[in-house]
């Protein structure tokens, strides 16, 4: 037979129990630590997981620029053919190209030595794809820029001490006669522009020049590239199709892929940290445990005797379970709207500085999305209805005639 079960009763003793108790304070103000500890565990938490998310889509946002949506290379030292771009074009008509040469230098000036990589390009086509780059080129009147022009890196003019319109001499691997012996092919290259991509070491470690510099300095062959960059909407969903136009000897990479171990090195990050905060709101929970115990003990006698006048054990275990829930769900309410205060504080006002140089933007990034404020909240709601179960079920099996007799 079902016990009887009135939700009334359930809702009077709540409200009575929530009141602060004069005989024992401890008990509420126990509830009440319960409750700013899972406030400042939900705050945290948010603060914590949006600043990560914020800072790793900061470095996806810089990355995805300087490493292209898709990028094709060549397994074989003849390079890739100018034809494969004609290929691609008629399936996808919407791509757009820059095919490059590139090659390792040493960049020197005056007492400076810096080894970076230089690519040739299209300063055209590259400009379309890479903004960054554009950037950099539309300060740069077409009729300067000549076979040896250069736009380098904002980082790397400033360790070499270069100024727009100076000369950077380069040191390539090639060897050239000199003498009775070889020395390193060297040429200078004219800086008509320097690009600010926001990390250091694309800014001190990336050249580019033209196509022909690399044809005439390197013999490289015109219409043989060593890969081209492609940008695409929806990289992801192409790759693959594009990958069947290729020939063996000739691949594709997608950003994720070039940058597959720092992407997931990130998400253990995050996950991580989850975890670590979470903690903060279990301690939390133990309060919830001890002040609902504590009130369990204190109000024996009103539970033998609500029994003892036919209460039933599922009315008195609701009574307890409801009222760690609600704790918690109050802390939790709290610990949100904080939370939400909180990052409003710190993306409104540049309260915490960062070096650019190293996260990629002075100010402290923050985006918490909905999936993982719900995550926040579900890993939070389990924690909370663990917490409340215990207590519920030690006061359901309170012996009422045990009490009663010793009173």
């Amino acid at each position: 037979m079902s016990q009887s079960y009135s939700s009334k009763f359930v809702k009077k003793f709540i409200k009575h129990y929530l009141k602060y108790d004069k005989d024992n304070p401890f008990i509420f103000i126990s509830a009440m630590l319960a409750l700013i500890g899972i406030a400042m565990g939900v705050m945290v938490l948010m603060i914590g997981i949006g600043v990560t998310n914020g800072t790793h889509k900061e470095f996806k946002k810089r990355l995805f620029i300087m490493n292209y949506p898709l990028t094709i290379i060549a397994y074989n030292t003849k390079g890739v053919p100018k034809d494969i771009i004609e290929k691609i074009n008629k399936k996808f008509p919407d791509l757009k190209f820059s095919p490059y040469y590139t090659t390792q230098v040493i960049a020197k000036n005056a007492d400076g030595v810096q080894g970076t990589i230089l690519y040739g390009v299209d300063f055209q086509k590259e400009a379309k794809i890479n903004k960054i780059f554009k950037k950099a080129y539309d300060q740069v009147n077409n009729a300067k820029i000549s076979k040896y022009s250069a736009i380098i890196g904002d980082g790397l003019a400033t360790s070499l001490g270069l100024k727009k319109g100076e000369k950077i001499t380069l040191f390539f691997s090639k060897q050239q006669a000199a003498g009775f012996g070889t020395m390193p092919l060297q040429k200078r290259l004219k800086v008509v522009s320097t690009f600010n991509s926001g990390l250091t070491a694309y800014d001190k470690g990336i050249i580019y020049t033209t196509h022909k510099a690399f044809e005439k300095i390197l013999k490289k062959k015109d219409g043989m590239y060593d890969g081209i960059h492609i940008y695409a909407k929806e990289p992801m969903k192409i790759i693959k199709e594009i990958k069947k136009l290729l020939p063996n000897d000739i691949g594709i990479e997608g950003w994720w892929e070039q940058n597959g171990g720092f992407f997931e090195a990130m998400q253990m990050e995050k996950k991580a940290l989850f975890l670590v905060l979470l903690l903060i709101i279990l301690v939390a929970s133990l309060n919830i445990i001890s002040s609902l115990l504590m009130t369990v003990m204190s109000r024996r006698s009103e539970i033998a005797l609500m029994k003892t006048l036919g209460a039933t054990t599922k009315e008195i275990s609701r009574i307890f379970f409801y009222l760690g829930i609600i704790i918690g769900l109050l802390g939790m309410l709290l610990g949100t709207l904080l939370g939400v205060f909180g990052m409003w504080l710190l993306t409104t006002y540049n309260i915490i500085s960062l070096p650019a140089d190293i996260y990629a933007t002075s100010k402290l990034p923050i985006d918490l999305p909905l999936s993982d404020y719900l995550t926040i909240v579900t890993g939070t709601s389990i924690i909370i209805l663990l917490s409340a179960i215990y207590p519920a079920k030690r006061a359901s099996k309170t012996d009422a005639l045990t009490i009663l007799r010793n009173e």
